[in-house]
């Protein structure tokens, strides 16, 4: 039988943390120059996963992740075989979704039980995130998915591609997200202390036909999805995590200054200024800004290594209200 009073005590404790989503980036999984095995893939998780269990002892926490090189993977697998149907892109960001989510409860579990704890509840939930079926970007695919290739062989593909810091990569309609619409179950499982992991790589894009949702092609951005839930479920801080420091101006130039604090106006006019390309920086600095300035709460962009320090204000980018 359950516990009503047990349950009750579980909402009380878990109400007094602060909520935390962490948005791994890509590199969380696969680093620049790997060939993106299985192994090195677990591998690398245990660096911010160990941070995340530590700090899901003062902390309510939501976990979410890309997917961009998984699912550009499985495209190419699927287009050098014949012998089975072809599936549309909706489908393999959900296979994505339930690989890359399994990936990171298991590694958390782990992680969770050598600190000498044997049950904390985990999650991990297929999401759906519903976008305009106008949206412009349907018309002009601007999201990097998969490998990087040269000039030379990115000029022989059959598809678009955009030059990244990765090379140049296939691009695919990238809609804005309007809402999650498993906001009301992530924010009942996280006011009983479930670790959430969801919305993984910017969640399923779909479309309201009536009162039913139909999948679309495409892939959500999922800084901006990230950024839509924290508004949604109401996150206390939401950490952006990429391969850099933090956000810089003149990247890579000798002039480079990392940015230590920033406001949203003035990161905002750094942005339409073209400081942080669309491929790289720039999806995770408008995330920032819509965030802060919808909630007033907190949000840092950091490194893979640096997820504790940020929480604790001590690295990366802040950006402040005003």
């Amino acid at each position: 039988m359950p516990d009503p009073a047990g349950d009750i005590g579980v909402k009380k404790r878990a109400a007094r943390k602060p909520v935390l989503l962490v948005a791994l980036g890509g590199n969380a999984l696969i680093k620049k120059g790997q060939a993106g095995t299985i192994e090195e893939q677990f591998a690398n998780l245990r660096v911010p996963i160990e941070q995340i269990a530590r700090l899901s002892e003062k902390f309510r926490i939501i976990i979410t992740h890309g997917n961009g090189p998984q699912v550009g993977h499985l495209m190419l697998q699927q287009e050098a075989c014949d012998a089975v149907p072809r599936l549309p892109l909706e489908i393999l960001v959900a296979q994505t979704e339930g690989q890359i989510g399994y990936m990171i409860e298991s590694t958390l579990d782990e992680a969770l039980m050598a600190m000498g704890i044997q049950f904390r509840p985990l999650v991990s939930l297929i999401t759906y995130v519903v976008v305009n079926k106008d949206d412009p970007s349907f018309q002009n695919p601007t999201k990097p998915i998969g490998p990087g290739f040269s000039g030379e062989v990115a000029r022989s593909m059959p598809f678009p591609t955009v030059q990244t810091a990765k090379g140049y990569r296939r691009v695919v309609a990238s809609p804005k997200p309007v809402t999650i619409i498993e906001k009301r179950e992530i924010k009942k499982l996280i006011d009983m202390d479930f670790i959430v992991i969801c919305c993984g790589g910017g969640g399923i894009p779909v479309i309201r036909e009536g009162r039913s949702f139909n999948g679309v092609d495409a892939v959500i951005d999922k800084d901006l999805a990230s950024a839509k839930l924290a508004e949604e479920v109401g996150v206390d801080l939401f950490l952006l995590i990429t391969d850099v420091e933090g956000v810089a101006l003149n990247y890579g130039t000798e002039s480079e200054r990392l940015l230590r604090t920033v406001s949203v106006d003035q990161a905002n006019q750094y942005l339409q200024a073209g400081h942080f390309p669309q491929g790289s920086m720039g999806p995770k600095v408008a995330a920032a800004v819509k965030f802060v300035r919808r909630t007033g709460q907190r949000a840092v962009i950091t490194s893979t290594d640096s997820i504790e320090n940020a929480a604790a204000g001590k690295s990366g980018t802040e950006f402040t209200a005003d």
